[in-house]
This record gives structure tokens, sequence and C-alpha cells, in this order.
């Protein structure tokens, strides 16, 4: 079975407030069996838009990928991150 996929583009408007959205998105991850891959980092952009940080986290099928999405703990953190962060979010099966 593929695995799931989040890639999120993130541009944070408030740094300060930024961390209350990981912390309260942490037993989300936990309970889904996330896997962080890419968790901000240098990137190069080479073709389109660019936001300032790019995430890629991995869980074991797309069925928990959008799971973990809908969950209570992860809409209540999504709150927080809409509130601090503009995002573009996609939910993606993995290659076969």
């Amino acid at each position: 079975m593929p695995k799931g996929y989040w890639i999120v583009r993130v541009s944070v408007r408030n740094e300060e407030n930024y961390p209350h959205y990981l912390a309260a998105a942490k037993p989300a991850f936990e309970a889904h069996g996330a896997r962080f891959l890419v968790r901000g980092g240098a990137f190069e952009l080479k073709e389109g838009q660019a936001r300032d940080r790019n995430v890629v986290v991995e869980f074991p099928d797309v069925e928990t990928a959008q799971a973990c999405y809908g969950s209570d703990a992860y809409q209540a953190a999504r709150k927080i991150r809409i509130a601090n962060a503009d995002a573009d979010f996609l939910i993606v099966e993995g290659a076969a």
C-alpha cells in the first residue's frame, strides 16, 4: 500500500506564536505515525513561487494522512497555524 504524504509550503507571519501550532499539532502527529522527511531547511527555487518553509510529512498510507488532518487534535492546531501563517497544503498518495 502506498504511503501518504502531507506537502506543505508555509510563510509564517508571526514567528513568536508559531511554536504554539507545532506544540498543539504534536499529539495528532504522534497518534497517526507521522514522520517528518522535510522540515524547513535550505532550498533553491527553480520555477514558480516559493514560501519561506517547506514540509513533507510521511504517513503509513493516504487514509492515515487524511485522518490526521481531520482529527480533532490537528483541527485545533490548524486554527493556530491559520492565525499565524499562510500555507499551501496538499495530501498526496505516494508511488506504489
